[in-house]
Parts: C-alpha cells; structure tokens; sequence
C-alpha cells in the first residue's frame, strides 16, 4: 500500500522529514532510488545507496507503507487551499478544451487531443469519464459511451481481477479538478 501527497515542485521532503529513508526500486539490476517515494517507517537502509534496502514491490509485500510525494506544477501557481476551493466550484470555459495547444498543457490528458474533442466535457463528472477512457480496456467503450453516457459510466469505472487499467472513480475526479484548476490558471495567463 501506498498514499499520493500531490505538492509544489520545489517540496523536498528529506529537508522537511530528515529522518526519512527514501524508497528503492530495481533498475538495470541495481539498487536506484524511487522518484517519489519515502517510508517513515523503521525500513533497513543500503550504506551505498543511501535508499531502502528493500525495493518498494518487496517493501509492501513485507507490510512497509510508502508515501509517494508528487510534485505538482499546478500547486506552483496556487497560493492557498481557498484559492483551489474556490476554483473548483466555479465551471472553467469548457470551450478551451477545443483548443489542441491548450489541452497539450493538461495534466493527464495531454495526449489524447482527439479523445477529448470527441467527448466535448462539460462538467467535472465528463471529465472524470475522459480519464477512464484514455485507460486501454476501457478505450473500446467510446462509441456506447458516447452514445448513452449514463449507461456505459459504471463499466469505465468497474475493475476485474484481470484489469491492470482499470481506473478509480475517486482518483478520476480527483484528477479532472486538477484539470479544473489548469484551465482557470490558464484562462487567467498564469500556466
């Protein structure tokens, strides 16, 4: 198990967190630090590396909790929770995602111009949607889901054991206010 702690680009959490052990993985058969994860837990460290001794996978079969701490370019031009709280309540201009330039910028969904202009979101629920479609066993569904939305919403969100895409509705309307966010910002001139 791990837990996301979405933060601005420049948070180091070994400076906030001293005692920390920064997580490991395998890369090319060493030893190599994660990119975001750290353990608060009392987890063997390697004397070279300086990371966890026991890479992350192992690390959680072996009950070590990770958190991953993941820089967030957006929270860089926020200035308080208020100001978050405030912009998700407001609809942004749905219209800029018509705009290929703007929705490169996108967290997400930079790459999926077309799947976007198709689906044409218009609330934070579309977007959501647009998260789990961009999934590869859920891409199939786009022609039912654009034919009965309401219809095909449960199947983008249900997971089988067989299913590594599969996407968590929490986590897609999580990821669609971040979207939110990025459009007023970019509406404003700050992104």
């Amino acid at each position: 198990m791990d837990v996301d702690i979405d933060l601005p680009t420049k948070f180091d959490p070994t400076k906030t967190f001293p005692n920390i052990v920064l997580a490991s993985m395998i890369k090319d058969g060493n030893l190599t630090k994660h990119p975001c994860g750290a353990y608060f837990q009392n987890i063997g460290q390697d004397p070279i590396s300086k990371v966890a001794a026991i890479p992350f996978r192992d690390a959680t079969d072996a009950g070590f909790m990770k958190i991953d701490f993941l820089h967030l370019g957006i929270l860089d031009d926020i200035e308080s929770k208020a100001q978050i709280r405030a912009l998700i309540k407001i609809d942004p201009d749905w219209d800029l995602l018509k705009d290929p330039h703007v929705v490169e910028q996108l967290f997400h969904i930079k790459n999926h111009f077309s799947l976007i202009n198709s689906v044409q979101p218009r609330s934070i629920q579309d977007l959501a949607d647009c998260m789990a479609l961009i999934r590869p066993n859920k891409r199939q569904l786009l022609g039912e889901y654009m034919s009965n939305r309401n219809t095909v919403r449960p199947l983008l969100y249900r997971s089988g054991t067989d299913d590594k895409s599969s996407f968590k509705l929490s986590h897609a309307i999580a990821y669609a206010h971040n979207i939110v966010i990025q459009l007023h910002l970019i509406a404003k001139g700050s992104k």
